[in-house]
């Protein structure tokens, strides 16, 4: 049962009556077969989709347009995870026929990264409707800027079917890619949360990486900025096999991007806590969880945590840490609540805290910098003062191409 509903379980119960229902925002997708219909009707279009593409009813992009009458679907492309979810990470998406309506897929995670020439030219108009978790590793942002470049290419219109940052569009942290760490990892010069939509993302890639295409973005009704993912009304649905959840969402980049630099760390991919731990063999979890809290971070308290994964790097291996609670998700900061947990991590083992590869951390940390500075023992605001300079480049970047 979510937070909400025990909410509102509890005030009846206590004859307080229902608790106030979070605001019901309303899709691109359907702002867009509601009231923008002219951008599609009578043209052949293709869709960049995947499962948690729905409407605010649950129902999937892809039905819908298929279903309705005005529409002309006649191309599917399929970002990682494919278009109904069923590719594990990391795994090529093939080309194919999608089996409920018959469109035919082709992929755009694999040895081809964005549309090719000749299923461009089978349509006049490209609708993208990926939803996104507010951090700039996460490839559908990637897969938003390669799709554009092919379809300027193509002249071929881009219409980004807009959906809420399930982190708010009020902070972003973290350091801003360099150019030469650039990759489809991490795409563009972005802080490693980015407070936007997919839509201004969308517009931030024209100008910020020379984008040349006609975008147009459908915009959602009742998203405000000040808006976390828990305010929306909006049921999530999971965006890739390790988000099933918006709290995964909320704390992917606190621990994932650990989790994928270092060897013998656990982030909770492989057990039933994706992303909501961080643990590895050695590790003292009363030690750790006692320094967190001590910390005093805002949003989150560390709980020790012990398990044994079910798979992945470590499984059957038992590893020891914390886990994360989410406690006030609006004022809870990811990247600082990682760099906290990559300080204490340095703290307990030292030099058996390994990369996987300098290359692992840079794609993600935006070089390697900041971890010399950690191994050299450099507190919270120093290590954030070490980016400030960049971070407010990127806001005055970002200014102009906000929607909301």
């Amino acid at each position: 049962m979510s937070r909400l509903a025990l909410a509102s379980c509890a005030a009846l119960l206590l004859g307080l009556g229902a608790a106030p229902a979070p605001a019901q925002v309303k899709l691109g997708v359907d702002v867009l077969l509601e009231d923008r219909i002219d951008l599609v009707e009578g043209l052949r279009v293709g869709l960049v989709t995947h499962p948690a593409g729905v409407d605010s009813a649950l129902v999937p992009t892809i039905d819908r347009l298929a279903a309705d009458e005005r529409v002309k679907l006649v191309q599917l492309f399929g970002p990682e995870h494919g278009v109904r979810g069923d590719i594990a990470a990391g795994e090529d998406v093939a080309d194919a026929r999608d089996p409920r309506t018959g469109v035919p897929v082709e992929s755009l995670y694999g040895a081809r990264r964005r549309p090719s020439k000749e299923s461009l030219a089978r349509i006049d108009v490209l609708l993208f409707d990926l939803q996104d978790v507010g951090a700039r590793m996460y490839t559908y942002i990637s897969t938003l800027g390669e799709v554009m470049i092919a379809a300027g290419e193509a002249d071929v219109k881009v219409v980004v079917l807009d959906r809420p940052n399930p982190l708010g569009g009020l902070r972003f942290e973290g350091p801003v890619m360099p150019k030469e760490w650039e990759s489809f990892i991490s795409w563009g010069p972005l802080p490693m949360t980015h407070g936007m939509t997919m839509g201004e993302v969308g517009r931030f890639w024209r100008d910020a990486q020379g984008v040349e295409c006609e975008l147009e973005v459908v915009k959602m009704r009742g998203w405000e900025r000040g808006m976390v993912w828990e305010d929306t009304g909006l049921e999530w649905i999971q965006s890739s096999p390790h988000i099933p959840h918006p709290v995964n969402a909320h704390l992917y980049l606190a621990t994932g991007a650990i989790g994928e630099s270092f060897e013998g760390i656990h982030c909770g991919v492989g057990y039933t806590t994706p992303f909501e731990v961080l643990a590895a063999p050695g590790l003292d979890e009363h030690e750790l969880s006692e320094a967190m809290n001590a910390r005093g971070l805002k949003g989150v308290r560390f709980l020790p945590f012990v398990g044994r994964p079910f798979y992945g790097g470590q499984e059957g291996v038992e590893v020891r840490g914390v886990r994360l609670v989410l406690t006030d998700e609006r004022v809870f900061r990811p990247v600082r609540v990682g760099l906290a947990l990559l300080s204490e991590l340095h703290g307990q083992l030292g030099d058996e805290l390994k990369l996987k590869s300098e290359r692992a951390f840079a794609i993600r940390w935006g070089g390697l910098d900041l971890l010399k500075r950690v191994r050299a023992g450099a507190d919270l605001e120093e290590l954030e003062a070490s980016w400030s300079g960049a971070l407010r480049g990127f806001e005055e970047a970002r200014r102009e191409h906000l929607l909301y």
